[in-house]
């Protein structure tokens, strides 16, 4: 097992990694074998204190080492959720956009793709709950959680440039190619995603 002035060594490795994330603002690549090395010393920590409970000052260092292990841990797996999360809204929720990124794909680790997948598939769920509500006019009134509200629209419909050539997509007037510097106007909600990811700007 490790000596004891070596205890925390790694898990301050990890915490200086979430912290550079976040000074850069920026996903770093994630860390597969500092994660592995700080979960044996976990073990080997854990396995020191089994045969004894007696309260003694060995004890006391290999248990706060634990729990600072532990914190480590979920402190830089919560970084890298949030971060995560962050980018998914970024995007308007476009996950194989997001995914498709072979940067950003090369710096998750598979269950971290799991996750996302998870994620969207959560929060389609709840968005097909909002699709069709009844207005007390009598018509369906369409409310898409994954559209931005940083400013609130005052029209249903915009009108819109194509900057990048995102292909065919169905809408509200049926199924629209969009292709780099045509012009549409469409209904917000159709496009907004698009306009999230870059291939559509709003003019006039």
């Amino acid at each position: 097992m490790s000596s004891a002035r070596q205890f925390g060594d790694l898990a301050t490795q990890l915490v200086m990694e979430s912290r550079r994330s976040t000074q850069t603002d920026t996903l770093i690549k994630y860390n597969d074998n500092l994660v592995r090395q700080l979960i044996r010393e976990q073990r080997e920590l854990e396995r020191a204190i089994e045969p004894s409970s007696e309260a003694t000052p060995a004890l006391l260092i290999i248990t706060t080492a634990i729990n600072r292990n532990k914190r480590a841990l979920l402190t830089y797996h919560a970084h890298r959720v949030d971060r995560l999360r962050d980018m998914y809204w970024a995007v308007g929720g476009a996950l194989p956009h997001l995914l498709s990124n072979a940067e950003l794909r090369s710096k998750l680790s598979p269950l971290e793709v799991d996750y996302l997948r998870k994620y969207h598939d959560s929060v389609m769920d709840f968005r097909s709950e909002f699709a069709g509500e009844e207005g007390g006019g009598g018509g369906g009134i369409e409310v898409d959680i994954m559209a931005s509200i940083e400013v609130v629209p005052k029209e249903l419909h915009v009108q819109v440039e194509v900057i990048r050539d995102c292909g065919t997509i169905q809408t509200e007037l049926g199924t629209i190619d969009f292709r780099k510097g045509q012009r549409f106007v469409v209904r917000r909600a159709d496009v907004e995603h698009l306009m999230v990811q870059g291939y559509l700007v709003e003019v006039g």
